[in-house]
């Protein structure tokens, strides 16, 4: 009964209250922004949740549950094309060279430059040094914080685009899924090199039958793609949770993130069965009703006493350095070739996105010393206010829906996508 009640508290606190909120500010943030800064402030205010038994155990699992859920709802939708099939239009798709290449710069030029300003500037600032890493960890630390892109907020944004933009926003999510993946390589590479080999793990079986298990996966998709593309309504079904449970699982063996998996195992389901499932409505249920606890429980994590107006004015310079370089980055090298410099700026705009991704990384780092608690505090303003600014900064350079309508309906897969999944 006490667990219960804690998490009808939960769901009041981080999904109820936020809703209200969004009607009242109609619809100007983002419903993935506001459980975060109800999170924050609670924190910073010191509101003793935890006597309600908040987070609850409960609340914690459904959060959790949903965004796995999100993750692999954006999969399915990842080669899908709005509206139905290409319109035909003369438009150039992306390659799986220029995706990652698009990729590892919208990742590596906001790390660069965050990093270099950590090290020489952040780091020199009062309650700035990690408590246990050498300067040069700590400001990698802050420059990956930087780099990121929040495929979990990512995903709920993209999901309220216009139809007509939302083929811009299933390309920033092909983007996302590659830096989220670099990101968890990230942590590891840090976490070696703040504490030697002992802090990762070595191969085992378990890595290997992940490896098997994703391969498998694939193979599936590749062979129902051709050969069972219509079977009865139940399979598919029955195969929703397989592949997430699947995916999941081993993306977590490898060292990444459960979300990887997820998005991954969504993504290579073949497209006849996606097109029978009600993609849009299941994804948008788990964001409004579950998800939000998800997002609520990391805003809780931050130390309300390291929020000071230093924190603040530090935050707002990252906001600055992140929200520049990822712009400038997309622009210098869009991920596909044919993108107009509007189209670039759109999709650089929805990767400065920090929201989630930056929250998860952060607090792992914090955890492991490899942070500040005045580091951690600014890097979650920074989460906020990006992930606040991520859908007006989009709406700034974006086509217009009628030049959407008519172009980028044809921003599609790759073309090994397109053999795959004939």
């Amino acid at each position: 009964m006490a667990n219960l009640t804690a998490l009808l508290a939960d769901a009041a606190l981080f999904v109820f209250v936020p809703w209200v909120l969004w009607r009242i500010l109609q619809k100007a943030l983002q419903r993935a922004v506001l459980p975060i800064l109800v999170g924050i402030a609670l924190a910073v205010w010191h509101v003793p949740v935890q006597q309600m038994g908040i987070p609850s155990a409960y609340g914690n699992n459904i959060g959790w549950v949903a965004v796995l859920v999100l993750a692999f709802t954006a999969g399915l939708e990842m080669w899908q094309h709005p509206g139905g099939e290409p319109s035909g239009q003369d438009f150039a798709h992306p390659t799986l060279g220029r995706l990652f290449g698009g990729a590892a710069v919208a990742l590596g030029i906001p790390f660069c430059v965050g990093s270099f300003l950590a090290y020489t500037v952040f780091l020199h600032l009062h309650g700035w040094q990690a408590p246990d890493a050498t300067p040069g960890v700590a400001a990698a630390s802050i420059g990956l914080c930087i780099a990121v892109s929040a495929l979990p907020v990512l995903i709920g944004v993209v999901r309220e685009l216009d139809v007509a933009q939302r083929p811009l926003g299933q390309l920033a999510l092909k983007l996302a899924v590659v830096d989220d993946a670099a990101l968890w390589i990230g942590l590891a590479a840090l976490q070696f090199a703040a504490r030697g080999s002992a802090a990762l793990h070595g191969w085992t079986g378990l890595e290997a039958l992940a490896v098997l298990l994703l391969v498998v996966l694939a193979a599936a998709g590749y062979w129902a793609s051709r050969h069972f593309r219509h079977p009865p309504l139940m399979v598919i079904w029955l195969a929703v949770p397989i592949y997430l449970a699947a995916g999941s699982w081993a993306s977590m063996q490898l060292g990444l993130h459960e979300l990887i998996g997820a998005y991954f195992a969504g993504a290579i389901m073949p497209p006849s069965w996606v097109r029978r499932l009600p993609v849009e409505a299941v994804g948008t249920f788990a964001l409004i009703w579950f998800a939000p606890m998800f997002f609520g429980h990391s805003g809780l994590h931050i130390n309300g006493d390291a929020l000071t107006w230093p924190s603040v004015v530090a935050s707002l310079s990252l906001v600055v350095i992140s929200m520049v370089s990822k712009i400038a980055a997309v622009y210098i090298y869009p991920p596909a070739a044919n993108l107009k410099p509007r189209q670039a700026l759109g999709i650089g705009a929805l990767l400065q996105c920090k929201g989630l991704m930056e929250i998860v990384a952060a607090t792992i780092l914090h955890g492991q010393g490899m942070l500040s608690d005045f580091g951690f505090a600014s890097l979650m303003v920074l989460a906020v206010i990006s992930t606040t600014l991520t859908g007006p900064l989009f709406r700034l350079p974006a086509p217009r829906k009628a030049e959407a309508a008519c172009g980028l309906a044809c921003i599609g897969p790759p073309r090994w996508v397109q053999v795959i999944h004939v």
